[in-house]
């Protein structure tokens, strides 16, 4: 019987490896070619991975939950369409075996469209989760049963018990034991052959000492929040910040607003002052190239380069369910304010139900960030890496203001402009930051210079 394996593709940019989020296609189901068969979370985004193969799935190599490497096997199909028919059950193999074909004769991985090669897959495997049999036991040798439950901070021991199969517990005790935040190998199971049980589990969770126990939730860090928790690692730690700060009476621009909105060429898009402020940046990115940069560390003899960018890949930071994104808008230095208004509702608002592409994550190279929208007046933003700037839009409020000599209540907004001082000098930081507010002061000078 014809099996050919489908192995987790690069999902961009290089990421190493995906989680297994949930199944489409359950084991002795047919599949087609770019038929969705699972949906991931990887560093970027929650995406759904398409089958290159016709046929009937054999074999799911991960369960939900697993972190399974790019290069690795994702699911075995049986391609033989006439013998699709006749199959039966199917028992998933244990982790780490390969079945089928391993790859195509001429060595190269498969790869899907949309979908970039990885160059080495690398030795390492599919980390799963332990499985146990309908007895609650896995196929091991059995251990010593301990007088009780204890546990084992122990390194030396702890590694030893980790080079064994696996631990022996029941599903809804894994649950638990996750839900806890409690680790599993460093329990000694109490039942038959050493088995962890529910109360092994809750008794591990008692501090050694009689003391009252903390109330802590734990939060596994995986998938974009680890990604974006890495990135602000980079950036606090690589780039030398500096931020500067405006104020601006944005009275004339929210009036204009209000008429523009009401332009038929913008029905069923929300105008905000963010539209108003990205297209004031595009054109100061215009009138000061270099804020459009990123830094190039050195490369064996190549000595640091900076990289002025001549498309403007503008990126929005956004609030998704699944944590931070920043998708931006490509090439949006052509286009003018209808279009980027349109481009604008349409990435917020797929950012916001969690159906961002990864397409859309990769390339950027200046941001804004929104703020105001939570009520806050500014803040310092931190770089995205490796761009060399961050706009930040403060609360836009009624504010005492001198206008005209005479003191009066006009609508200021709060920016705040943040760059890698190794590109960007205080200077060309200034004159930036001036430019957006002056644009946003009267909309007179932004159609002028654009």
């Amino acid at each position: 019987m014809p099996r050919e394996q489908f192995r987790l593709p690069d999902l961009g940019e290089g990421l190493p490896d995906a989680e297994i989020v949930r199944w489409l296609v359950a084991v002795g189901e047919p599949v087609t070619i770019n038929q969705p068969i699972v949906e991931v979370e990887t560093a970027k985004a929650l995406v759904e991975v398409p089958s290159p193969l016709t046929g009937v799935l054999v074999v799911r190599h991960a369960e939900p939950g697993d972190t399974v490497e790019v290069g690795r096997p994702l699911i075995t199909v049986d391609t033989d369409a006439t013998a699709a028919a006749d199959l039966g059950p199917v028992t998933r193999p244990d982790h780490g075996t390969d079945h089928g074909t391993d790859s195509p004769a001429d060595g190269r991985t498969p790869v899907l469209v949309g979908y970039g090669p990885r160059a080495s897959a690398g030795p390492s495997h599919t980390r799963p989760r332990q499985r146990t049999d309908e007895n609650g036991q896995n196929r091991q040798q059995e251990r010593n049963k301990p007088d009780g439950p204890a546990i084992r901070p122990d390194h030396a021991e702890h590694a030893e018990r980790r080079s064994q199969p696996g631990v022996l517990a029941k599903p809804p005790v894994r649950k638990l034991a996750r839900d806890l935040g409690i680790d599993l190998w460093r329990i000694a199971g109490t039942g038959p052959h050493g088995t962890i049980s529910r109360a092994d589990v809750e008794a591990a969770r008692l501090p050694a000492r009689e003391e009252p126990a903390s109330r802590v939730r734990r939060i596994p860090v995986t998938g974009v929040r680890r990604a974006t928790a890495a990135a602000m690692v980079t950036s606090a730690y690589t780039a030398p910040q500096v931020t500067e700060f405006v104020s601006v009476d944005v009275t004339e621009m929210m009036a204009a607003r209000d008429r523009i909105a009401a332009l038929p060429e913008f029905t069923g898009v929300k105008v905000t002052a963010l539209l108003f402020v990205a297209q004031a940046l595009l054109t100061a990115v215009q009138r000061h190239p270099m804020i459009n940069s990123s830094w190039a560390e050195a490369v064996g003899d190549a000595p640091a380069q900076i990289l002025i960018h001549e498309d403007v890949n503008l990126g929005i930071a956004v609030a998704s369910p699944r944590g931070l994104v920043v998708p931006n808008i490509p090439r949006a230095q052509g286009m003018g304010l209808v279009a980027l208004g349109h481009a604008l509702h349409e990435l917020t608002t797929a950012a916001r139900a969690g159906k961002i592409t990864p397409d859309s994550l990769r390339g950027g190279t200046i941001t804004i960030t929104n703020i105001g929208v939570f009520g806050i007046d500014i803040g310092t933003p931190i770089l995205n890496p490796p761009e060399a700037a961050i706009l930040a839009l403060g609360a836009i409020r009624p504010t005492p203001w001198i206008h005209n000599g005479e003191l009066a209540v006009r609508t200021v907004a709060q920016l705040a402009l943040t760059f890698d001082h190794r590109i960007v000098d205080g200077e060309l930081g200034a004159r930036v930051l001036a430019d957006i507010g002056a644009m946003l002061a009267d909309p007179a000078v932004a159609l002028a210079w654009s």
